[in-house]
């Protein structure tokens, strides 16, 4: 079970608000969340309400602030982002991953199956860029550059004929894609 405290000040100070679940609209607890701390599982938090736009993946630890959010405080998806909204908390997934990745918007073009992580859609499937896609086992990151790098969007088990097209998502394509497993 997942449990993430948000706080209203940088550095864990301030009025708190403990989740275990998905909360669509932090802001109705604190008038602001500029510093959280994960004490067990992985959550993807949103600086806007309802689970939309920029994304950030969390794995247990502290982020005493989100404006200074970057790799060094190992996080996934280099959003800038002044404010978390909403957050979704990763149940664990035990078994094999599995998804289909299309070169273009519902289901066209050249299609390809993953079990693994991909550093580069174009270096080792020849695609530059994954327009929709189909999730039928495990929980996954996408990234708009090679190497799990800039923007990213969470993708769990379901049909995405348009992932960026979406309100929830302001990457402009994408170049890799990882896993969410338990050592993330």
């Amino acid at each position: 079970m997942g449990r993430i405290i948000f706080y209203e000040e940088r550095n864990f100070q301030g009025r708190s608000h403990e989740c275990s679940s998905d909360c669509t609209d932090i802001h109705v607890h604190l008038n602001r969340c500029n510093s959280c701390r994960v004490d067990n599982g992985c959550f993807v938090v949103y600086d806007r309400h309802n689970y939309m736009g920029n994304q950030v993946f969390l794995k247990r630890g502290e982020y005493s602030d989100f404006q200074c959010m970057g790799s060094t405080m190992g996080m996934q998806g280099t959003a800038v982002m002044d404010n978390i909204r909403s957050c979704r908390m990763i149940p664990a997934h035990r078994g094999p991953f599995r998804m289909r990745i299309y070169e273009r918007e519902n289901y066209g073009g050249q299609m390809h199956e993953l079990i693994d992580d991909i550093e580069s859609l174009q270096d080792r499937l020849l695609m530059s860029d994954c327009q929709s896609c189909q999730v039928m086992d495990g929980h996954w990151l996408m990234f708009e550059q090679p190497n799990f790098g800039g923007k990213m969007l969470y993708v769990r088990p379901g049909e995405y004929r348009s992932p960026r097209d979406s309100a929830a998502s302001n990457t402009s394509r994408i170049s890799s894609i990882r896993r969410i497993t338990d050592t993330c």
